[in-house]
């Protein structure tokens, strides 16, 4: 009897070789609001006025975009600042947008290594980020806040 041997390889990401392969452009629509813009605004070919255009790869993590986009915001230096990310698919009849993720400026979070291949980004797709300044998404929070439960009466 033949033993057989089961070999799993893991798939890696692709990474690109930034010297050989050139940039695509993203464009992307900032909106320092703290909400995204309205899908309404993407409709039938148009865009929001406030475009950024980024040639960047599919290999970018949303921490790389938020640097760019903080070097042309100053107002979004600040410590604590949210980035809230979203794919818009621009379909002539319908478009779509999509959560991605979100990061934070001065903090590490779990969305800082996501890359746009992770989200298999395509060429005519816009990036809509929303950016809240530190004092309008964390205003509820006391020093406490782990015991305050956002000044919400406990559930029991």
């Amino acid at each position: 009897m033949a033993a057989i041997d089961v070999v799993i390889e893991e798939k890696k990401e692709d990474s690109v070789d930034r010297q050989k392969v050139c940039p695509f452009l993203l464009r992307v629509f900032v909106s320092s609001s703290g909400q995204h813009h309205k899908i309404s605004e993407y409709h039938k070919g148009n865009t929001p006025s406030n475009e950024l255009q980024i040639y960047t790869w599919k290999d970018a993590t949303l921490h790389e975009l938020t640097q760019l986009v903080k070097e042309v915001n100053p107002e979004a230096r600040r410590k604590g600042t949210k980035f809230s990310f979203s794919l818009v698919y621009p379909d002539s009849r319908s478009p779509i947008m999509r959560e991605i993720g979100s990061t934070f400026t001065g903090a590490k979070g779990a969305d800082d290594l996501k890359t746009l291949g992770n989200y298999r980004i395509t060429l005519g797709d816009y990036m809509d980020i929303a950016i809240t300044p530190p004092d309008n998404w964390n205003s509820g929070r006391g020093k406490n806040y782990a015991n305050n439960f956002g000044n919400r009466p406990r559930p029991y």
